[in-house]
């Protein structure tokens, strides 16, 4: 790999964040967060997803949300600290199954109707976000839908921004490619974008 391009975060990284402060991106109390997620949920075009898999889910706070959408819904984090509260939060949803996993490195073997990938892709490397898009292509069912959600101003130490790591996606979205691209939104401080597997 080119030397010049920025590593993806490590798992000790979001370790120090959790023990530093439970909620680091308050995403429990939050009115942007509030909002962002109300705006994810309502993307989604389909009323149930048989099997969907979220990555990044940290607190499970989004995870709480999409559950009420999907007959089994695989959560998955980099962070023990913040699975620990995950799993404490979704504790009465059994429809939920929450691991520790750090994608692309680890991937699951099953497909899914649902990925949402919701401020992860920035953590990622080029490299990584190219691995991870090809496991995600492939971990769709044909007809299976991508949504992607992520903050858009530049952070110092994030090696991508949200709006690169869309525009990686978009364009696998063209003509004949393995996506097509259903729709997308642009608010303030963030991104969102549905894509479907052809």
């Amino acid at each position: 790999m080119n030397e010049n391009q920025p590593n993806t975060l490590p798992p000790e990284y979001f370790d120090h964040v959790y023990q530093a402060n439970r909620d680091p991106w308050n995403f429990e109390s939050s009115p942007y967060e509030r909002a962002k997620y109300a705006a994810t949920i309502a993307a989604l075009p389909r009323p149930h997803y048989a099997e969907a898999f979220e990555i990044g889910c940290s607190l499970g706070v989004l995870t709480e949300q999409l559950a009420a959408r999907c007959g089994h819904l695989l959560a998955v984090d980099v962070s023990e600290a913040a699975l620990a509260q995950a799993r404490a939060r979704c504790a009465a949803l059994p429809q939920v199954e929450i691991k520790l996993m750090r994608v692309p490195e680890e991937f699951p073997t099953q497909q899914f109707d649902l990925i949402v990938l919701s401020e992860v892709g920035y953590y990622w490397s080029p490299a990584d976000l190219a691995r991870a898009a090809d496991q995600l292509i492939a971990g769709l069912k044909p007809g299976g839908q991508l949504l992607l959600v992520h903050w858009t101003p530049p952070v110092h130490d994030y090696p991508l921004t949200g709006d690169d790591v869309h525009q990686f996606f978009l364009e696998k979205a063209v003509q004949n490619g393995p996506l097509c691209h259903l729709g997308g939104q642009r608010h303030e401080n963030y991104r969102l974008d549905l894509l479907e597997k052809n």
